[in-house]
């Protein structure tokens, strides 16, 4: 029986190098996925933002606002490692 997909994958990054596959080392892989999925964080959370003022919940509004200052901190430390280790 064939193992779920998260399950290979947790398999697979846990045991080997899969650079071979992307063409870029997983550390470096893994750092790209994480600036993105920082970005994209970002970007969800300004519709969550929308979305609890238009309902007049300031508190919650508030809330998603750390965690988007949050988010874009790690983007942007995320992109600072990348220019570092990437050489642009």
């Amino acid at each position: 029986m064939a193992q779920p997909r998260h399950l290979e994958e947790a398999n697979m990054t846990s045991s080997s190098e899969t650079g071979q596959v992307t063409g870029t080392k997983d550390k470096d892989y893994n750092i790209i996925w994480f600036t993105e999925a920082c970005l994209s964080n970002a970007l969800r959370l300004e519709t969550y933002i929308q979305d609890a003022e238009r309902d007049g919940d300031t508190e919650l509004a508030g809330f998603f606002r750390k965690a988007q200052a949050e988010s874009r901190k790690g983007a942007e430390q995320g992109k600072q490692l990348l220019r570092q280790r990437l050489g642009s």
